[in-house]
């Protein structure tokens, strides 16, 4: 099974920036991050899909935040900008080997799991 390893994460203040980003040890297919915040559900933040054009969104981070994938480099990346203390969260890779357009959203179809790594935002 293909290793995640999340990097990047951090303490920001409101409005910053950081960037995320995803090292896989081997090929993926659609690949995705999530982000849990303390007392709440694990929740969609974006998806991309093997070609890097075909792309999703949640709605809240739409015009903030892009995700990318260095395919040779087996790396995926999430630059978040315009960082709000609602941002703050455990932000989790996923990788799924289904393809669809758009790319899913959907917990249940990502099978492998990053670690996790820690945003925090201050207000």
């Amino acid at each position: 099974q293909v290793q995640l390893v999340e990097s990047g994460g951090g303490l920001v203040q409101a409005g910053g920036s950081l960037r995320l980003s995803c090292a896989a040890s081997g090929r993926t297919l659609s690949m995705a991050w999530f982000r849990q915040a303390p007392g709440k559900e694990r929740e969609f933040v974006a998806a991309i899909g093997l070609n890097g054009y075909n792309t999703n969104y949640a709605d809240f981070v739409k015009a903030r935040f892009t995700i990318s994938r260095d395919s040779a480099k087996n790396t995926m990346y999430l630059q978040m900008n315009s960082l709000k203390p609602e941002d703050t969260a455990v932000y989790y890779c996923a990788e799924s080997n289904r393809v669809s357009v758009p790319v899913s959203s959907k917990q249940y179809e990502y099978t492998n799991w990053g670690q996790g790594t820690q945003v925090t935002v201050s207000s």
